[in-house]
């Protein structure tokens, strides 16, 4: 019988500073410009989707997006539920 061998598991990825600032957010280009945009899987209070003016219940899977450019920020942060941020182009915020 052989000799087991040890293979070491990778070392962790080299950190992306612009994913670390975004929060892990991937960006989104729309009519209205560029959405840095993150899902959510986990939120522990009730939101109102801006695109169906509904409750997001706590725990519910939806996204989060706001501006990409320099000018937002945190304020500018919307909870969308997932099918309302698709249909943007023909459903928009109210």
């Amino acid at each position: 019988m052989s000799p087991r061998r040890h293979h070491r598991a990778p070392g962790p990825e080299p950190l992306d500073q612009a994913r670390a600032r975004s929060g892990g957010a991937r960006v989104e280009s729309w009519r209205d410009g560029q959405w840095l945009v993150r899902p959510v899987t986990a939120a522990a209070k009730t939101y109102r989707c801006p695109g169906c003016d509904h409750e997001i219940r706590p725990n519910a899977q939806h996204l989060v997006s706001w501006p990409a450019d320099e000018r937002g920020d945190l304020a500018d942060r919307r909870h969308w539920h997932n099918g309302c941020w698709r249909a943007r182009d023909r459903r928009p915020p109210r």
